[in-house]
């Protein structure tokens, strides 16, 4: 376990990771919110499971360009001490910045994506560690008729 969530430094409060049905939907140590399975039981969790994939279609995205214009670095294993990745894939992301702003627009590859991991997740059993219950109060919030946070009417 990095430092990073064993001391719940990231994501900060109020926010968390999207992870595709491959992961375990949890609350604790790190908050990562995932798809309802299918078949879902209702609008609510499908209007969910539509926000969902809307906002990992953008970060998908980004990781398309990213291994696109930094092929060599990207698309082997990065042969470098874990704790320096971080900082590799930050200068990329602030070079690849720098290349936007002065036109150099790449296309990304396109590429297969996988397939969700659907029944691939680790037993949810600990009430305390899953975000189940989150996920549905996340789920309800996106369902409801009234005025959506500004970061939900974004996607």
């Amino acid at each position: 376990m990095t430092p990073l969530s064993s001391e719940s430094l990231y994501p900060p409060p109020g926010f968390f990771l999207l992870g595709d049905g491959g992961y375990p939907c949890l609350q604790h140590p790190v908050t990562i919110m995932t798809p309802y399975r299918q078949p879902v039981a209702g609008q609510v969790q499908a209007r969910f499971n539509k926000h969902h994939a809307k906002a990992r279609s953008i970060i998908e995205r980004c990781f398309g360009m990213l291994k696109t214009r930094w092929r060599a670095i990207f698309l082997r294993a990065l042969e470098i001490r874990p704790l320096f990745a971080p900082k590799v894939i930050s200068a990329c992301c602030i070079l690849h910045n720098l290349c936007l702003l002065t036109g150099d627009i790449l296309e990304e590859d396109e590429e297969e994506e996988d397939e969700e991991h659907q029944g691939n997740v680790p037993d949810q059993g600990d009430q305390e560690l899953s975000g189940i219950h989150l996920r549905a109060r996340l789920a309800a919030q996106v369902s409801a008729p009234g005025e959506l946070p500004a970061f939900l009417r974004e996607h």
